[in-house]
């Protein structure tokens, strides 16, 4: 029997997870910035090939696969607050030399740096919040880091548009260049992001370490004092009692090999399927390449900058109501809708392109996927990721999944170009409509529903499937 839930200490649980969220915001903030800064920076720098243009636009995604290849085996090593500290420090020193990078190269390489942060967080904080929630609550509180990212998004697009002074039209590139944009404008969009990495510096500096985190090496006392604290002394005894029984006798055995163990495996597939179907659903493409997408409907630079706005507030609504959902209607119902919602307004849109359609009808589809995608896919997959994989293994699992996540993300974003040119926006869109049904038949046939269930139970159901298949 658990608890109920009002036994919970809910102030502190929820500070905990915010303060790991902080992470989730400063990915959101420091992956969009660049959308808002690119049509200045590119003047700048007299960025004049179509290479440079897209190494500027992807650069930081060889940072995130990084990042995300070192928490893996940080987490478990080091631990999760210290990965977090790590990221928040990344943030702030990357995000203030980007904006003052002197040449191309420098700013390549700050964005790189920034890329690597996001790889941690992206990582680090769902298994952080996942590790110390309990069960009743894990859904909404993983999803507020999605919340948060989603939060970062549209606090970009604002400053963005803030920023930037309106753009005359018919402006050349050279008085793009050489006005306030395109001298300073740029700089401060993503300087911006070092007022609240340094909040997240001091935030993670005080918040606990990760119980389960600390159970699975051994240091059951610290574990306990931390689970106390959330529950009381009665929860804190069962659930470290819950967390030992799974991982005590596997203390040391955390290592990458054991992910290619049979039943390991197949847990790992549903987790890597899920983070590529999280982008190739085709959201990203909206978001990277909005700017193209509204130009192509017919709508002016300041226009596309409005719509960008209007993009992250639909983006945050419709996160915020996953977040009353997730723990109510499960994770696989929300999966499905939303791969059905994403595959029908993607065919939509593709229809649009197609018959030659502008404007606003191209703007309702783009908005409503982007309604479909928030409320299921976006949050969804990072809560399914961070509470399907066993404790003694869970950040290397979950770094092989997200490093798939922006393996897929590269592939998407630098794909576009070439799929728009060969099929038209049409036929691609209609590709990531058939995409998402593909992921549709996936969750339907191989997600499990994991609401209100312990990591310890979800493992014990993984463990004793593997042992069913083995008596087979």
């Amino acid at each position: 029997m658990k608890p109920p839930q009002e036994h919970y200490n809910a102030r502190y649980v929820w500070l905990l997870a915010t303060v790991a969220a902080l992470g989730g915001l400063l990915f959101g903030y420091d992956w969009v910035v660049i959308g808002g800064a690119k049509p200045f920076y590119e003047k700048f720098f007299q960025l004049g090939s179509g290479q440079q243009v897209g190494w500027a636009n992807s650069c930081a995604l060889l940072g995130c696969l990084l990042g995300s290849l070192v928490a893996g085996a940080g987490a478990d090593r080091f631990g999760r607050k210290k990965l977090l500290i790590v990221s928040a420090v990344l943030f702030a020193v990357s995000s203030v030399l980007t904006g003052w990078a002197p040449t191309f190269t420098a700013f390549v390489i700050w964005r790189i740096t920034g890329g690597v942060a996001i790889g941690i967080a992206s990582n680090v904080s769902p298994v952080y919040i996942a590790e110390v929630s309990p069960a009743p609550w894990r859904g909404r509180l993983v999803s507020m880091n999605q919340m948060t990212i989603v939060v970062g998004i549209l606090a970009a697009q604002i400053v963005n548009w803030l920023i930037a002074e309106p753009v005359p039209a018919g402006a050349t590139a050279e008085m793009i260049r050489q006005s306030w944009n395109g001298q300073l404008g740029w700089r401060w969009m993503f300087t911006a992001v070092t007022v609240p990495s340094l909040v997240f510096f001091l935030g993670a500096l005080f918040v606990p370490e990760s119980p389960r985190w600390l159970a699975v090496r051994g240091q059951k006392d610290r574990a306990r004092r931390t689970l106390a604290r959330i529950g009381g002394e009665e929860y804190a005894e069962r659930a470290l009692a819950d967390v030992l029984g799974t991982a005590e006798p596997h203390a040391q055995e955390g290592r990458w090999a054991e992910l290619l163990a049979p039943g390991m495996l197949k847990v790992l597939g549903i987790g890597v399927f899920l983070a590529v179907l999280q982008q190739w659903s085709g959201i990203n493409v909206i978001f990277n390449y909005a700017e193209e997408i509204y130009r192509n409907a017919g709508y002016g630079v300041s226009d596309i900058l409005f719509n960008i706005v209007i993009t992250g507030s639909i983006n945050l609504v419709f996160t915020l109501v996953a977040l009353g959902f997730v723990d109510r209607l499960g994770r696989r119902s929300l999966m499905l809708a939303g791969c059905v919602g994403i595959a029908v307004f993607h065919f939509l849109l593709g229809l649009s392109y197609y018959f030659g359609l502008r404007g606003m009808p191209v703007l309702i589809c783009t908005l409503a996927t982007i309604a479909c995608y928030s409320m299921s896919l976006a949050p969804v997959t990072w809560v399914l990721i961070s509470e399907i994989f066993p404790n003694r293994i869970r950040g290397a699992a979950v770094s092989v999944s997200v490093s798939a996540l922006w393996i897929a993300c590269f592939a998407l974003t630098f794909s576009f170009p070439t799929l728009n040119a060969a099929l038209g926006p049409a036929g691609t869109f209609w590709l990531y409509s058939g995409i998402c049904v593909i992921g549709f038949l996936f969750v339907w046939w191989r997600v499990p529903e994991t609401k209100g269930k312990t990591l310890e139970q979800i493992e014990r159901e993984y463990a004793g499937e593997k042992r069913a298949a083995i008596r087979t």
